[in-house]
């Protein structure tokens, strides 16, 4: 497994909330951290199964928890939903079960965001490859990335911090309107 880094403590004004997000995969999950710096776990196909185990470990250093110095655990996280009708629902499916698994375990609600949505949001257009998605991200916040998996979680963080009221970015009415399209789970802060 490989990362930048484990992510840092979560840093709240008075009344900010705290989100983490996670673009899911067995070959590289990209995360975004409670301040929004990103990191992509990668695991190699010779491990098997054992890469959920890797990605599982990731994901409880990311949500933490006082257990582990982290501050208080994140208010939500936000997943890319399992694609429908692709080559990689199966693989993807597992990694959500064990990630998952964590987040029921430390308590930490979470909602599920369809990649068509998430591009609308970023880019106000449902569609396309992942370029459009990392022009918004430079546009808008003059953020790049090294992967896709990590600007798909950031803007995965956007979002779940745009719905608890405390938007990241700049966007237009319009794009924000498509986060109307998530089941967004009840947030205790």
């Amino acid at each position: 497994m490989t990362t930048e880094t484990f992510g840092p403590k979560c840093v709240r004004t008075a009344n900010g909330p705290c989100v983490v997000a996670f673009d899911l995969s067995l070959a590289g999950t990209g995360i975004a951290y409670r301040d929004g710096s990103t990191a992509t776990v990668k695991t190699q196909a010779k491990d098997g199964d054992r890469r959920l185990l890797q990605i599982a470990e990731a994901a409880r250093l990311a949500v933490g928890g006082e257990h582990l110095g982290l501050g208080p655990a994140p208010d939500l996280v936000v997943l890319e939903d399992i694609p429908q009708n692709s080559f990689a629902a199966k693989a993807v499916s597992m990694v959500h079960g064990v990630v998952r698994a964590v987040l029921i375990e430390v308590g930490v609600p979470y909602a599920l965001v369809t990649a068509a949505t998430l591009k609308a949001y970023a880019t106000g257009k449902g569609s396309g490859d992942k370029v459009p998605m990392a022009m918004a991200a430079y546009k808008r916040a003059g953020r790049e990335f090294p992967d896709d998996n990590q600007c798909d979680a950031w803007w995965l963080w956007c979002a779940g911090l745009d719905q608890l009221g405390a938007p990241p970015v700049d966007l237009p009415k319009v794009q924000r309107d498509r986060l109307a399209k998530v089941t967004w789970p009840e947030v205790a802060r």
